[in-house]
């Protein structure tokens, strides 16, 4: 059985705090570097995913598809489909290349040019998403651009957080994950206030303040300031991760014992020691199921208000600014109640939350609430999906990290990388399920409202496995007469 023994816990924790400071500046500043990771890639999130591109995107598709023939219906539940497919085949890439390039990465001890190449590739797709033109010429290349910058920020992420069990202990770990993800979330709603009130071309000035694209370099009717959302994006990341570059090192001499065969051959192992330890396998699928759902909320929560609700680009970025100060807030005292409490009850109640707001989604639309009729211009779908954004941001955030910290206590302190790549798997192994049920049932219902309806079925199905998770055991070597495994 695997030994649970805190002291020793303790010593090894010691120990990687030595190698960190051993091979690069103070642990205080890789703490630092660590979380401007978090900033860098936000924007991509907040402004690609949920509030600019992904709305632009739908919005002009459907457009599209509407010139084709379709009727307004069928042609705002095609460009939900085809977002959705993106969204698939991206999830699978992520979870394929992921925990592949985790293991070998750690039998290599080199981590950092998988995230040198992993950024340049980001970088370069995410500034190509400037040629995504109104009239939906560029429609498909804009798509393949997205979904590949999209599996870049993830594969990114997976060598991120290896770093995240150096950082401290393990209740040290669940402040330092919400406090890095808070930030980003901070760094979120700064992008999206620049992007709105200097970039914003919708009615041809900017958000609030009604200056000209650009301040007047770019042109509204080629919406050249919301497809600057691309460079806003590559910028951005570009200037960020200096920080990370700088003060988060690793040591410079690789393993050169570790090759592909072997890491596969670790990798086979640490596969079937997690078969073996019940606690890491029922949390592996509860997060598979509710970080799916939670994914499919990011990804078409913004096409929804565009799609149902008739959003304009105005009513987005208020809903966007009221999202990501839930979220940096909600973050950061989840951090705080993790490491007094621990993450699994944090985990519990940000689900429950997310299960009222997928309901509330379901059952809303401009004219009824769950067949209750509204008055004509009735302002309640809109105050309410503010509330339901409020609510995916700050949960969304909440239950990422204390999902990271709850790794953390499951990991194996020699193969972080790989666990991390576990974690990216399975918060993506079935990241194609989300988009793919959405995508069907709002092909089979011909509906984009209730094309959510699937999203509540992983949550609860997420919740119910956790009871499992015993968050209080942790991972140490096994013993040498005992190999089989345990919690």
């Amino acid at each position: 059985m695997l030994n649970i023994n805190h002291c020793h816990f303790k010593k090894m924790r010691r120990s990687r705090v030595l190698d960190a400071i051993t091979v690069g500046p103070s642990l205080k500043k890789r703490v630092r570097g660590w979380m401007m990771f978090d900033w860098a890639t936000q924007p991509f999130y907040t402004l690609g995913l949920t509030f600019i591109f992904g709305p632009y995107f739908a919005g002009v598709s459907a457009d599209y598809f509407f010139n084709t023939g379709l009727d307004q219906a069928s042609a705002n539940a095609s460009a939900q489909t085809i977002w959705s497919w993106g969204q698939t085949v991206a999830g699978l890439f992520v979870a394929v290349i992921g925990i592949l390039a985790g293991a070998y990465a750690d039998s290599t001890g080199r981590r950092m040019p998988w995230l040198w190449a992993a950024s340049i590739v980001f970088v370069i797709c995410s500034w190509g998403l400037w040629y995504m033109v109104p009239d939906g010429s560029a429609m498909w290349f804009s798509l393949v651009l997205f979904s590949v910058a999209f599996v870049a920020a993830e594969l990114a992420l997976v060598f991120t957080n290896a770093v995240l069990p150096s950082l401290g202990d393990r209740r040290e770990v669940g402040e330092i994950s919400g406090n890095g993800v808070a930030l980003g979330y901070a760094g979120g709603i700064l992008s999206l206030l620049i992007m709105l009130f200097f970039f914003f071309d919708e009615g041809g000035k900017t958000f609030l303040i009604g200056l000209d694209p650009g301040f007047g370099l770019l042109d509204p009717e080629a919406r050249e300031g919301t497809r600057a959302v691309g460079p806003l994006i590559a910028v951005w990341f570009m200037i960020f991760m200096v920080p990370y570059f700088m003060w988060v090192r690793e040591g410079k001499t690789p393993n050169t014992q570790g090759g592909f065969r072997q890491s596969m051959a670790e990798l086979k192992l640490s596969l079937q020691g997690m078969v073996k330890r019940p606690s890491l396998f029922a949390f592996m699928g509860a997060q598979m199921l509710y970080r799916d759902a939670l994914n499919g909320l990011y990804a078409f929560g913004g096409v929804y208000a565009v799609l149902v609700l008739g959003w304009g680009q105005t009513q987005l970025g208020i809903f966007g600014i009221i999202s990501g100060i839930s979220a940096a807030l909600v973050t950061w005292i989840s951090g705080k109640y993790d490491r007094k409490l621990g993450p699994l009850p944090v985990i519990y109640f940000h689900i429950c939350v997310l299960i009222i707001v997928s309901l509330c989604i379901i059952g809303m639309s401009r004219t009824s609430f769950y067949g209750l009729g509204l008055a004509e211009g009735s302002t309640l779908p809109d105050v309410l999906f503010y509330f339901c954004g409020a609510a995916i941001g700050g949960s969304g955030g909440g239950i990422y990290s204390a999902s990271r910290s709850m790794m953390v206590r499951h990991t194996n302190p020699a193969r972080p990388t790989e666990a991390f790549g576990l974690f990216a798997l399975a918060g993506k192994a079935t990241a194609f399920l989300a988009p793919l049920l959405i995508g069907i049932f709002t092909y089979w219902l011909n509906d984009a409202r209730l094309g959510f309806t699937p999203v509540v079925g992983l949550f609860i199905l997420g919740m119910l496995l956790l009871r499992w998770v015993h968050p209080c055991l942790l991972y140490t070597s096994p013993s040498p007469r005992d190999q089989r495994g345990s919690r």
